[in-house]
């Protein structure tokens, strides 16, 4: 698909640091970032360039940023800063397993939840219960840039990531029937609990991604945007539906009007046949 580019920096709210690039390098330490303005862009491409680094030897560090889709501007919270039960998206990048005696996933690790805001982050089990797809993402300490992309076009989720300075970008998560509406906000936040660690957040990129549909596919997406977006300035408010004693009243005079044409029909048409014979003799 074609794309066109959004400057973020100038539009976007900061609470720690005054502005992109910022970084969390201190012990329980939060930090986070908002978007002024909602997101009406129905394709889109978010391209995230940064660098985590510390002191911290493998697994003894903390605790990752992430990445945010959601319906409410962000509000200090337990998962990665942010608050929990949120609606919308979240992608994570976790530098630190909780979860004991961990053997199938070797962190840091990267990894994507939408949630209808009635489902709770498990910090315990590191999102597991609740994620969509993940993938390891060795981005510690590295000497080149690493960068992660979020893809939304036709209900399909992809994360992809370029990490191995090869400037090639590898699948991490690919997701299709996924909703997001329109009209929710971008932000970003960081965390490093007990063990310290730099996040830097080193540049935002929003594209506008221009896809083609078919019709049934435009009606699919208006139907779901009305869905979840009922008060949206951009969509015109559905008509109220109609009393019954109203539709009882506009059938009635209807069919009044009906019986009284058809009786004026009839009067017309006999005098019509009156003066014809009147005008035959």
């Amino acid at each position: 698909p074609s794309r066109q580019e959004f400057s973020l920096p100038l539009g976007w709210e900061s609470c720690g640091f005054p502005r992109v690039p910022w970084h969390s390098g201190r012990p329980d330490f939060t930090v986070s970032l908002l978007l002024l303005q909602p997101c009406y862009l129905r394709d889109w491409e978010m391209q995230v360039h940064f660098k985590i680094h510390g002191q911290g030897k493998k697994n003894l560090n903390g605790d990752g940023f992430a990445i945010w889709y959601t319906k409410d501007r962000m509000q200090p919270g337990p998962v990665f800063g942010s608050k929990d039960n949120f609606l919308g998206l979240g992608v994570f990048v976790d530098t630190y397993p909780n979860e004991e005696k961990q053997q199938e996933r070797v962190f840091p690790y990267i990894s994507a939840m939408v949630n209808n805001g009635s489902l709770t982050y498990d910090h315990d089990r590191d999102g597991r219960p609740t994620e969509l797809g993940g993938c390891t993402a060795m981005v510690r300490n590295l000497n080149h840039d690493t960068f992660l992309v979020i893809r939304y076009v036709k209900r399909r989720l992809t994360v992809m990531i370029d990490i191995d300075g090869k400037h090639e970008w590898r699948d991490c998560i690919d997701v299709p029937g996924v909703h997001l509406p329109r009209g929710y906000y971008f932000g970003t936040s960081s965390v490093t609990g007990d063990l310290s660690d730099n996040h830097d957040i080193i540049s935002l990129k929003l594209y506008q991604l221009t896809v083609e549909r078919t019709p049934e596919e435009e009606k699919r997406d208006r139907e779901v945007f009305l869905l979840f977006l009922p008060r949206c300035p951009a969509v015109e408010a559905p008509l109220e539906p109609m009393s019954g004693l109203a539709l009882f009243l506009i059938v009635f005079f209807s069919l009044v009007a009906l019986v009284f044409a058809i009786v004026i029909g009839v009067i017309v048409y006999n005098k019509w046949q009156e003066q014809s014979r009147k005008h035959f003799y």
